[in-house]
């Protein structure tokens, strides 16, 4: 089976999908090895991992198919869903965008409705009109069909243009052939609900890590409430960072590593030293 189609396969089983965000191979691997089926290749943390800095569209379509191509090549049996942004530009621009995906092996691919270029600031998500929104969707999902990707139509307008033009944007999405529906910011639990009944039984996405400006359930009440998949992108990377920091922080103090650091024999382990000595052996003179 092709990645889409058992993404597909599991999006139709019982239960809630809790989606680690990964950004380059090590991640993957390590989500992969914990027992995870799925991953979401997140474009802030692309951009904290490649940038050093924080997500505001400046990441480019061919940084993010090369780190598609690292997680793939550590983790082949993930099922990625590759975070396409605004699809970097228009709807020609998306069906580049989506083709490219597919062919390099994502699940699925998420394409949104935000206004690009982006504004020179870090504050709101201007998006576009409804009917601009609709022709980057309606491409997407036309565009899909050369792979088989599945289509995640993603509005970033709640803030901006409020809960009713948001369920409505939803409902369009849902009509245009979208496979999966992602209502960035909703309030509260009542706007949850109203998106995901506006998403008419198809799977429904969420951004489940604490801190942002919009209703984060648990992951237990995320399932209660009718979200199919939850995606945490602060969930590894800021521990990530702290362990960084930790070990910086341990060197500067004259040792040679930091508290809770793997021993040799696990960080061997877990980078696969074993697993290449193996492949290698046949080619061994």
């Amino acid at each position: 089976m092709s990645p889409p189609d058992r993404l597909r396969a599991l999006l139709a089983e019982p239960g809630f999908i809790a989606m680690p965000a990964v950004w380059d191979g090590l991640s993957a691997k390590l989500a992969a090895q914990a027992g995870f089926k799925t991953a979401f290749l997140s474009g802030s943390c692309v951009a904290a991992a490649r940038l050093g800095g924080p997500d505001l569209d400046l990441i480019s379509a061919a940084e993010m198919l090369n780190s598609l191509e690292m997680v793939r090549g550590a983790a082949p049996d993930a099922l990625v869903l590759a975070d396409g942004d605004h699809g970097y530009g228009n709807a020609m621009n998306v069906q580049r965008t989506v083709r490219g995906y597919g062919r390099a092996g994502a699940a699925a691919v998420l394409i949104e409705d935000k206004v690009t270029p982006r504004a020179l600031t870090a504050d709101g998500k201007p998006c576009l009109t409804r009917e601009e929104a609709q022709m980057k969707i309606r491409a997407a999902v036309q565009a899909a069909k050369d792979s088989g990707i599945l289509v995640m139509a993603r509005t970033d307008c709640r803030p901006t243009l409020g809960i009713e033009e948001a369920v409505a944007r939803i409902e369009m999405y849902v009509a245009e052939g979208a496979d999966i529906l992602f209502l960035d910011s909703p309030a509260d639990e009542a706007e949850v609900r109203r998106a995901v009944a506006a998403a008419q039984g198809r799977p429904s996405f969420a951004v489940l890590s604490p801190g942002g400006k919009r209703e984060t359930p648990t992951q237990a009440r995320a399932a209660e409430l009718g979200l199919k998949i939850g995606t945490f992108p602060t969930g590894m990377l800021s521990p990530v960072a702290a362990a960084i920091k930790s070990a910086l922080a341990a060197l500067a103090a004259g040792k040679s590593e930091a508290e809770g650091a793997l021993s040799q024999a696990d960080f061997r382990t877990t980078l696969g030293y074993a697993d290449y000595e193996a492949a290698a052996k046949p080619f061994t003179l």
